[in-house]
């Protein structure tokens, strides 16, 4: 999944010339995702995570080939947004995976917090090898092989996801209880997802276009994975420390101090390499500021609709993901991509003025309703 984004930004941009719409159809992308995922979580929670999931990552699978080949045979732009709308359809894994945690080590909170660690510190390993594997196939091969191989992973990863059946949370048939949006502090915590996501999006196509205008394109996947590894240090870091009452918004302050060294290095050094060290200080905050979000998500959503509620945030993430492409892509374009820097940083801004401003996310918040 870590390969996918950047795949498709550097197969549209390098065949239509154009990181504006490059940064388009991935927004469009996700924010298609946004509107799915609920529906799509809502299913696993009545029919179970493998009957739904397998299914939906076919879809997804095709949507990625459709794209590929709509570039490939140069369609109209308009059929790149329809292909990868598509792709809407892949499951959210990562909820999938954390639900099983929640459902496993529901009765003993320190393991439930050193297990959402590990999880943030995998995903981040997954999308600091992500991107360097797609930029070194579409910069040996041919610029469709990241998309390629990227669906071909993503499929064979959920048919083995889905086989492990003893640790597959059980469905409920029958679904009782409000919406998660309904309880007390969903809401602003969705609003800084949105805004997180926003953080991640333009950061991502912000530097690319860096690495381009520098002349090291081949090197964007590489500089990308240095942020995530910086993230994945800091969420085994986070891990051992063992629980402790969540903290959002100071986790978000830091997020938004750390945000600002990328802008200053790309615009005081013009280095590439002073900005690939400045995004692996700016990663460190982002494992935390995720698992202080989620273990709030888990002690807020009723039970029994723990999937809807993680798909939930998820969606909010990929929507600011979405919002922050589209407005990094545009950044990049019209201004230049240093300008484009301060997209992020005012992105993870605005999640701290949310958290700051809502008193319940003080707090680690009321432990989960049953359904």
């Amino acid at each position: 999944m870590g390969m996918f984004s950047v795949s498709a930004v550097v197969m549209i941009a390098g065949s239509r010339g154009s990181y504006a719409l490059a940064g388009a159809v991935t927004a469009a992308g996700l924010a298609a995702t946004a509107v799915a995922g609920p529906w799509l979580a809502r299913l696993v929670d009545r029919h179970g995570q493998a009957r739904i999931a397998v299914p939906a990552t076919v879809c997804a699978v095709l949507g990625s080939l459709a794209l590929l080949l709509c570039v490939r045979f140069d369609a109209p732009d308009w059929t790149l947004f329809a292909a990868y709308a598509a792709t809407a359809a892949t499951p959210n894994i990562g909820g999938l995976s954390r639900a099983r945690w929640a459902h496993l080590l529901r009765n003993d909170p320190a393991a439930l917090h050193t297990a959402n660690s590990f999880e943030q510190a995998a995903d981040e390993l997954c999308f600091m090898l992500g991107p360097v594997l797609a930029s070194l196939l579409t910069g040996t091969f041919f610029p469709e092989a990241g998309t390629l191989a990227g669906a071909a992973l993503l499929l064979t990863g959920m048919l083995v996801f889905a086989a492990q059946r003893a640790t597959e949370p059980p469905p409920r048939a029958v679904r009782q209880g409000g919406s998660p949006l309904r309880s007390p502090g969903f809401p602003p915590l969705l609003a800084c997802f949105v805004a997180t996501g926003a953080v991640f999006g333009s950061m991502e196509v912000v530097t690319i276009a860096y690495a381009d205008g520098q002349g090291h394109r081949s090197a964007a996947g590489a500089v990308l994975a240095l942020q995530a590894a910086g993230s994945c240090a800091a969420g085994l870091w986070y891990g051992a420390r063992g629980p402790a009452r969540p903290r959002l918004p100071r986790c978000l302050l830091a997020m938004t101090v750390l945000m600002s060294l990328p802008l200053l290095a790309a615009g005081a050094s013009g280095s590439l390499w002073a900005l690939a060290a400045a995004l692996l200080v700016a990663g460190m905050a982002t494992a935390p500021t995720m698992v202080t979000a989620m273990t709030l998500v888990q002690r807020q959503t009723p039970e029994g609709r723990l999937n809807e509620g993680m798909s939930l945030v998820v969606t909010g993430l990929l929507l600011g993901i979405a919002c922050g492409s589209a407005g990094g892509g545009w950044a990049a374009q019209h201004a230049s991509p240093t300008t484009g820097f301060a997209v992020p940083l005012a992105a993870a801004g605005a999640a701290l003025l949310i958290a700051s401003a809502t008193a319940v996310l003080r707090s680690a918040g009321p432990r989960r309703r049953t359904a």
